[in-house]
């Protein structure tokens, strides 16, 4: 978890898959729901290729994205 000083959360959850699944993000879906507003993202970060949009504020996007460009797809 990542807390800005105002009180705002995102969540990251690593995974290590090539091909994750909705599943993944199970944990990062209870946290929106315990912390309501203040949650502002969740990511799963994995080994695969692809960037998808869960909506929700929720994404999984591979880990290559931390040095690179990775595209949404929704």
């Amino acid at each position: 978890m990542l807390e800005h000083s105002d009180g705002r959360i995102a969540g990251i959850e690593v995974v290590a898959s090539a091909s994750p699944s909705v599943k993944d993000a199970t944990h990062l879906r209870w946290l929106r729901e315990a912390l309501g507003d203040r949650f502002v993202a969740g990511v799963v970060l994995h080994l695969g290729a692809h960037s998808v949009s869960l909506g929700d504020n929720l994404h999984m996007l591979p880990l290559s994205a931390l040095w690179g460009h990775a595209r949404l797809t929704p």
